[in-house]
């Protein structure tokens, strides 16, 4: 299987990911170079931090266009986390900052009086299993750390809330595109299952073409 791209462009825990995928049998390459990650077989685009930092890094770094790339050719993409909500068009933080525009939709604040970030484990309620929660129960508790949340403009894709203070998307499927909001590599079993799904996704995508 050639290996995965998990894109580094200067905000979150990359290795964590690329340990969490090596456990599970899938290669996984962490780098900045455009010219790598339009080639890889499936892209994850993990991150934590703030939202403005990260869209002028990926800019800077020539990130979005291979990012755009990727996603628009069918090939699998996952965001995590802050990876998630640059995935939509805008965000409230620091803001309104303009994201990768591939989702419909804001990244919003949550709301004053909850004690942010929203940080620990929660149950997440799956709307549809989709293939990312293939085997995962729903209300299964997943590691969260965020102070915003996605609010989507299209509904349809939400496949997982969370409720903290108010109830809220945290996973997301259109076609080749996914995103969570938490963390599945500190998620232990569970979150190992998310990324496994994954994994076998961009095997089999992988498969497909060669």
């Amino acid at each position: 299987m050639r290996p995965l791209a998990i894109i580094d462009y200067g905000m979150g825990n990359l290795l964590s990911v690329q340990k969490a995928l090596a456990k599970l049998g899938y290669p996984a390459e962490i780098t900045s170079d455009p010219r790598v990650v339009a080639a890889a077989p499936g892209v994850i685009l993990p991150g934590v931090g703030a939202f403005a930092d990260a869209m002028a890094n990926l800019q800077q770094r020539g990130l979005v266009g291979a990012i755009r790339e990727v996603v628009w050719r069918g090939v699998p993409f996952l965001g995590i986390c802050l990876g998630l909500q640059l995935l939509f068009s805008t965000s409230e933080e620091g803001g309104p900052v303009e994201g990768l525009n591939l989702l419909p939709g804001e990244v919003k604040r949550l709301p004053p009086g909850l004690k942010v970030p929203h940080m620990g484990w929660n149950q997440v309620q799956l709307l549809k299993a989709g293939e990312l929660f293939q085997g995962v129960p729903t209300g299964t508790n997943f590691y969260f750390v965020h102070s915003y949340y996605i609010d989507p403009a299209d509904k349809t894709i939400v496949t997982g809330t969370t409720d903290y203070g108010l109830t809220f998307a945290v996973s997301i499927q259109r076609g080749n595109l996914f995103g969570v909001q938490f963390h599945p590599e500190k998620s232990s079993r569970w979150g190992l299952e998310v990324l496994k799904n994954f994994g076998e996704m961009v095997n089999r995508a992988d498969s497909a073409c060669h």
